[in-house]
C-alpha cells in the first residue's frame, strides 16, 4: 500500500505544475477571452477609456446578476492586449468569477494592468490565434467558449482574419466583436464579414471611445446570458 501511495503522489506532483488535469477542472457557464486593441491608432487616452470601461462593467451589479443566472452561476475570464501578428500579452490571468468579491477583484486587476503594447499593426487574426492558445491554459471547463475582440481598425497584418475566425468556429468557439468606429466609420461591416462567427455571434458597434463603457457592459451581459437564439445574430450601435 505504501508503494502505491508514493506512486500516486509522484503522479500528482507531475500533474500539478502544468495545471489541473481534465477531470479536476471546474465547470463554468462561460470561458471568455477579452482581447483589447493596443495598436498604434489607440492613443493612451483612448486606451484608458477602454480600460475604464471594462473596470466599470466588472463593478456593475447587473453583470453579476447575469453571471449568477447561469446553470453553474460562474464564468472564467481573462484579458489580453494585442497588436501585430506575434504581439499579444495576457495582462490579467484566468480568473473564476462566481460572486461579488471575485468580480470586483477582477475589476481591480484590470485597473492595475499597465498597457504593454504600443504599436505593431493591427492583426485581428493574431489576436484570435493567441486567444485560442489561452483556452488551453484555463483550469476551467466552460459550457461555452467565447473570444471578444474590441478594436478600431481592420486586420492589416498577418493572415486573413476570416481564416483565423473559421478555424476557431470549427472547434466550437464563438467570436463576438466590439468595433470602435472613431477611425474607420464602417468597421462594423468588416467585423460582420470577417471577424465574428460561431454560436450566437454578434456585433455591438460603438461610435466613439467615450461611449465604450456603456457598450462593454451591454456586450458582456449579452455574452454571459448566452446572447440571442441559436443561429441568430444581434446588432446594436451606441452613439457618443
Amino acid at each position: 500500500m505504501a508503494g502505491r501511495g508514493i506512486a500516486f503522489l509522484a503522479v500528482l506532483a507531475a500533474v500539478l505544475p502544468t495545471g489541473l488535469p481534465a477531470w479536476a477542472q471546474r465547470a463554468v457557464d462561460l470561458e471568455l477571452v477579452l482581447a483589447v486593441d493596443a495598436s498604434g491608432s489607440v492613443s493612451q487616452e483612448r486606451f484608458v477609456l477602454q480600460q475604464r470601461g471594462y473596470v466599470a462593467a466588472f463593478r456593475d451589479p447587473r453583470l453579476l446578476q447575469a453571471i449568477r443566472s447561469g446553470a453553474a452561476g460562474s464564468i472564467a475570464v481573462t484579458m489580453t492586449q494585442w497588436t501585430g501578428p506575434a504581439m499579444q500579452v495576457q495582462v490579467v490571468p484566468w480568473a473564476l468569477i462566481a460572486d461579488q468579491a471575485s468580480m470586483l477583484a477582477f475589476a481591480d486587476a484590470i485597473e492595475k494592468a499597465p498597457r504593454q503594447l504600443f504599436g505593431g499593426g493591427t492583426s485581428i487574426s493574431g489576436a484570435i490565434d493567441h486567444a485560442m492558445a489561452l483556452f488551453a491554459k484555463s483550469d476551467h471547463k466552460g459550457a461555452r467558449r467565447v473570444i471578444d475582440i474590441s478594436g478600431d481598425g481592420a486586420n492589416n497584418r498577418g493572415r486573413a482574419a476570416a481564416d483565423a475566425r473559421d478555424e476557431a468556429v470549427q472547434v466550437g468557439v464563438a467570436i463576438n466583436g466590439l468595433p470602435i468606429l472613431a477611425v474607420e466609420p464602417f468597421l462594423d461591416q468588416y467585423y460582420w464579414t470577417n471577424v465574428i462567427g460561431g454560436p450566437n455571434a454578434f456585433v455591438i458597434a460603438v461610435e466613439s471611445y467615450e461611449a465604450f463603457a456603456e457598450a462593454v457592459l451591454k456586450k458582456l451581459i449579452i455574452e454571459v446570458s448566452a446572447g440571442p437564439a441559436e443561429g441568430q445574430t444581434a446588432k446594436a450601435s451606441l452613439a457618443r
